[in-house]
């Protein structure tokens, strides 16, 4: 009979579907606030957006350090060029005092760049690289495929592995018809 009872009451004090006053009486309830924020979470995520920004800033900070001297090394690469020109065009006078200073000079100027990172990439037989080459022309030839690299006008230059400057090629065009 105790089973019966409890029946009975929790039927009374269910509100039916069927009652209307039931209805109303849920109308007139207060809303309910909402629910406190997960503060362990927030602090979790916020800890981590915290972490991930520390990260990204050493990060800059060592990539500004490491490529900081990419500036006056683009600068100095010119002067670099003209030397191998010169020594290039006085392969009669090998001997002459002058030309050897020049050849002491650009080896020196070649060591401290190597020092500081930078090392100059061959490019001639290879084929095109459009990440570190840059086309300034096509030209036939018997000697190279086409596609490949014919004659290196300005030599690139890498700077801890990423180009400084892209070397200036000229591409075969394959042999002459």
């Amino acid at each position: 009979m105790a089973e019966e009872e409890i029946k009975k009451e929790v039927e009374e004090t269910t509100p039916s579907e069927e009652d209307p006053k039931a209805e109303a009486s849920d109308a007139e309830q207060v809303p309910q606030k909402p629910a406190e924020p997960d503060w362990k979470a927030l602090y979790a995520l916020t800890l981590a957006d915290f972490d991930n920004y520390k990260k990204r800033a050493a990060r800059d900070r060592e990539d500004t350090y490491r490529y900081a001297e990419a500036d006056i090394l683009k600068d100095v690469l010119p002067a670099v060029d003209n030397l191998a020109l010169a020594l290039s065009n006085a392969t009669e006078k090998k001997d002459d005092p002058f030309v050897k200073g020049v050849q002491l000079v650009y080896d020196n100027l070649l060591k401290s760049l190597k020092d500081h990172g930078a090392e100059p990439f061959d490019s001639i037989g290879l084929a095109l690289d459009t990440e570190k080459m840059e086309a300034i022309a096509t030209l036939p030839s018997e000697d190279v495929e086409e596609g490949k690299v014919s004659i290196e006008s300005k030599k690139g230059w890498m700077l801890k592995g990423k180009v400084l400057r892209a070397a200036q090629v000229v591409v075969s065009a394959g042999k002459a018809q």
